[in-house]
């Protein structure tokens, strides 16, 4: 945060004590900012703050919004022309090339209980997602069992559920398919590169992060035995959701009467929580509220709010990202996620790439994407607040363009405005690069 900008109260990245509150308030705080509404609340405080020329970085151009939506939905009806739009989801990756890799996995896992094959599709979800920075230009993985190549996220998403097939997150050699904390404290930088196919002429980008992250989710395994289990296995987040065995009980589970295949109900606010209580700690961004870890939240003068949290603003991109893509094995196994829209759209570079390429945010800078910048400063949190709140204004464009009253958020990200973003910045750019460059560890783009 640049020195003469005005730092809210609580707003430390250390754990430098503040005096005018308290334990309860920081306790507080920390609630506030792990839960969605706040998200939302937030971005659109900045937002606003940008409409009324407030902001020393933007300006807004919503007139241009429509344009965009009928981009999208042009975009949507091309891709999925029988109107069967799958959900946002790193479960979309493992699909690369047409191929049905989970067939694979679950063929692996033929014979287990329900609950059982729940933990491992989460695990495999989990540690891919973990996995999923930015890989670079350079990099691609060969699959060698189909002969295809893939770069990019279908790389890393291909390279890493062939590491979980062939047990590379087990330290249980006969049950190759789990992750558990004992395999991922052994992780070194060579085996994961082995995995991914790193070469002097291949190269990853932040082979290191990525390893020192799954390190810390070790940790955080081991520092969590009630939910996790002597074994620091993630997959337990299912049971402690849905009450099977003695997991902990967390709160707003809910039995359908008389349901067989819909046992339970968990919201979509409720997971990302449970996730953000587990694993807020891993990041390694070092964001702080006075010496407790809050994840992808950050401090800005317009940030607004009420309470001690007020002047942070919290999005949580990874850990949404992540819950998008824990729907579907929750939902395989039984388990029905409810209110998905309380969720919101991805701040990162595609989606807030396309809403810059396309004029609906305007950077008061015309220079602005000569220099990397960092997640932390106050023109990146606005640019990242201002492409969740569009992504809320564009979702009534595009439903009424597909005459889809119903289509979930997470339906537009994936039919829709991420691949809009790609497909804009090809246009505008050789290679397809997104117009502004982040220099990130990869856990929040």
């Amino acid at each position: 945060m640049p020195r003469n900008s005005r730092r809210p109260r609580g707003a430390t990245l250390s754990n430098e004590p503040n005096p005018t509150l308290t334990p309860g308030d920081v306790a507080e705080a920390v609630r506030r900012l792990r839960q969605v509404a706040t998200v939302r609340e937030r971005c659109a405080n900045l937002t606003q703050a940008v409409r009324e020329g407030r902001s020393e970085h933007f300006t807004l151009d919503e007139s241009k919004l429509d344009d965009v939506a009928q981009r999208i939905a042009a975009l949507t009806q091309s891709r999925f022309p029988d109107g069967r739009i799958p959900l946002h989801s790193r479960w979309r990756h493992f699909e690369a090339g047409g191929i049905d890799r989970l067939a694979e996995v679950d063929a692996k896992l033929a014979g287990q209980s329900h609950a059982a094959r729940a933990r491992a599709h989460i695990e495999l979800v989990l540690i891919s997602v973990l996995l999923d920075a930015g890989a670079g230009a350079q990099w691609q993985y060969v699959e060698h069992e189909t002969g295809q190549t893939f770069s990019r996220s279908e790389g890393l998403g291909v390279a890493s559920l062939r590491g979980f097939l062939a047990g590379a997150f087990s330290s249980d050699a006969g049950d190759p398919c789990r992750v558990d904390a004992k395999a991922l404290s052994r992780l070194d930088v060579p085996t994961l590169a082995g995995l991914f196919q790193v070469r002097e002429v291949n190269p990853l980008l932040g082979l290191e992060g990525r390893v020192a992250l799954l390190r810390r989710l070790a940790q955080a395994l081991r520092a969590q035995p009630d939910i996790f289990t002597a074994d620091g296995r993630p997959g337990h987040l299912f049971d402690a959701l849905t009450h099977h065995h003695h997991a902990p009980r967390l709160h707003n589970h809910h039995v359908v009467p008389g349901s067989t295949q819909h046992q339970h109900q968990v919201s979509a606010a409720r997971l990302l929580q449970a996730l953000l209580d587990a694993f807020s700690g891993i990041w390694p961004s070092g964001q702080q509220f006075l010496g407790v870890p809050v994840g992808d939240a950050w401090a800005h003068p317009l940030a607004g709010g009420e309470g001690p949290s007020a002047g942070w603003v919290p999005f949580h991109k990874l850990s949404q990202w992540l819950s998008y893509s824990l729907v579907e094995p929750f939902e395989a196994a039984g388990v029905h996620i409810t209110g998905l829209d309380e969720l919101t759209g991805l701040p990162e570079y595609r989606n807030g790439g396309l809403l810059l390429d396309a004029g609906v945010i305007r950077p008061r800078d015309a220079e602005f994407g000569a220099r990397a910048r960092v997640p932390g400063e106050p023109w990146v949190i606005e640019w990242r607040a201002l492409t969740v709140s569009l992504l809320d204004a564009l979702l009534p464009r595009v439903r009424a363009l597909l005459g889809r009253e119903d289509l979930p958020l997470a339906c537009l990200l994936e039919g829709g405005s991420w691949a809009a973003g790609r497909q804009i910045a090809a246009e505008r750019r050789p290679g397809g690069a997104p117009p502004v460059t982040i220099d990130s560890d990869g856990t929040v783009f």
